[in-house]
């Protein structure tokens, strides 16, 4: 049974006085996935007044033209007294044919609020660059009176999107940790963490796995695992990828954590040894993701054996403008303090080197060179609340806090992405930096993208887009898929989703 909590959509009608009774609805927001048996699309509050149950036979609803072709399947969930959508009690299950049509129902409803709730389920063929929107119209009681239902303000047209990993795929519990990039032919390349046994983090039975896509996210290949380091499994696993595209040379690198015994963040020491201490381990790819190198560690290279552990910083990496690599890394210190900080190679990936740390107490970070030379990191801080942000000309040698430090981006200590695109804007085009996390103080809900125009200095409260208010595991990755479309990879909760999303939509 699924459950789904409803979080942040509005309602600006009211439900009617008790005397008259009343039928509103409200739609959740959330993308309609590929993959999945049910995807939440409207919920029908029915208020009955004190006195006897009132028996419902018919609902009348209607779709979007696109809507028809892309659909499997509605169905109708009746929860009771219980605003949870729960795929639970079906009620009805159709097909529809046309745009307006009647839902037959057994209903006989208690005095109180009762939920109904639409669910979708979709083609494999339906079309990303789709919506689906509906709207129940009326509710016909069994003697043929008809009451029409009020809609509040949410947003009916909801996202095409694709489950791209489900828990319970291929025999996996749990797949985590995205990262995404795009490759100079167009290709998408999705990263994760396949946890086979549990969702918990290292030390564990972890493999890194690899999605391709050729056609912008609309579909994928399967699933093949790029980062295994063998026997024994339950005690080398290796997790928390990080992927980077190098334009220049058309070579992918993915990073990742290795824990040979417990080496991950509570068992690792000093030292650089894979018996000693967690392991920055690098693969690449000459081929646009097709095939892959044997794993090579490049702790030797990077950290300061004073250090108990040292590691990528999960998501994306990037190419700078000078042909330099860069990816987001976390070391924890001999006092076991993390800090954010960035690795590089000035030669295409034969070498690294480490900068110090940006901030002490943050972890996850994410990188992006808003002017040439000048990298902007953007930190998970265990402070709580807010992102912390650092900027660096110097390859990190030396840091210099953002004005908008820990300010002006919420957060409720998670791990988020950032990105710079340059993408067609009403003003053309356009170099902008492209955010998502859960866009609260406290809890992993509400999956938001904002955009800054400039390049990091404000984040205007226009242009941002809610995409998931559900709870879920909360991490999320971007990329530019083309200069109109936006893809971003993220957790629900053992499952990881990836929607396109123009940026016209994100860009107000």
């Amino acid at each position: 049974m699924f459950l789904f909590l409803m979080g942040s959509v509005s309602c600006a009608q009211k439900v009617p006085q008790a005397s008259t009774g009343g039928i509103t609805s409200t739609a959740p927001a959330v993308p309609v996935l590929k993959g999945m048996e049910t995807n939440p699309l409207l919920r029908v509050t029915v208020y009955v007044p004190a006195g006897p149950e009132v028996a419902y036979e018919q609902i009348t609803a209607r779709l979007n033209a696109t809507a028809l072709k892309d659909l499997e399947k509605l169905e109708v969930f009746f929860t009771g007294n219980e605003p949870l959508f729960s795929s639970k009690n079906p009620v009805a299950s159709l097909s529809p044919s046309t745009a307006t049509f009647q839902v037959p129902v057994q209903l006989r409803l208690k005095p109180g609020k009762n939920y109904l709730w639409f669910s979708a389920k979709l083609k494999e063929s339906a079309n990303p660059d789709h919506l689906v929107e509906l709207h129940a119209t009326h509710l016909t009681k069994a003697g043929g009176q008809k009451q029409p239902v009020l809609e509040d303000n949410s947003v009916y047209a909801k996202r095409i999107g694709v489950a791209l990993r489900k828990a319970g795929d291929q025999g996996v519990d749990t797949y985590r940790i995205p990262g995404i990039v795009t490759t100079k032919k167009g290709t998408l390349l999705a990263v994760y963490d396949i946890r086979y046994d549990h969702s918990r983090d290292l030390p564990a039975n972890i493999d890194v796995g690899l999605n391709r896509s050729t056609d912008g996210g609309k579909t994928w290949e399967p699933m093949k695992i790029i980062m295994d380091m063998g026997e024994p499994h339950k005690n080398n696993g290796i997790g928390d990828p990080a992927i980077l595209y190098d334009p220049k040379t058309d070579k992918i690198w993915v990073a990742a954590l290795w824990s040979k015994g417990n080496k991950s963040i509570a068992g690792s020491k000093p030292g650089l040894s894979p018996d000693e201490t967690g392991q920055f381990v690098l693969v690449s790819s000459n081929d646009d993701g097709l095939t892959w190198s044997a794993p090579q560690s490049i702790t030797d290279q990077v950290k300061n054996p004073a250090w108990n552990l040292y590691f990528n910083g999960p998501g994306n990496g990037i190419a700078m403008q000078n042909g330099k690599l860069v990816f987001p890394s976390q070391y924890w210190d001999e006092k076991g303090m993390p800090h954010s900080a960035i690795i590089y190679s000035d030669d295409h990936g034969t070498t690294w080197k480490s900068g110090i740390g940006a901030k002490s107490n943050t972890t996850e970070s994410q990188v992006v060179e808003t002017t040439p030379g000048t990298l902007m990191l953007n930190m998970r801080d265990n402070r709580g609340q807010y992102r912390s942000v650092a900027t660096t000309t110097d390859m990190g040698k030396t840091w210099v806090e953002h004005h908008t430090s820990y300010s002006a981006l919420q957060d409720p200590v998670c791990m988020a992405s950032l990105i710079k695109a340059n993408v067609k804007t009403k003003n053309g085009k356009k170099d902008v930096l492209f955010f998502s996390n859960p866009n609260t103080l406290n809890s992993r809900t509400n999956i938001t993208l904002k955009a800054s125009l400039d390049l990091g200095e404000t984040w205007q409260p226009a242009n941002q887009l809610l995409l998931d208010e559900r709870s879920g595991f909360g991490y999320s990755a971007l990329t530019k898929v083309d200069d109109e479309t936006i893809g971003i990879l993220y957790e629900g909760v053992k499952d990881l989703y990836f929607v396109r999303i123009p940026v016209r939509d994100i860009i107000k």
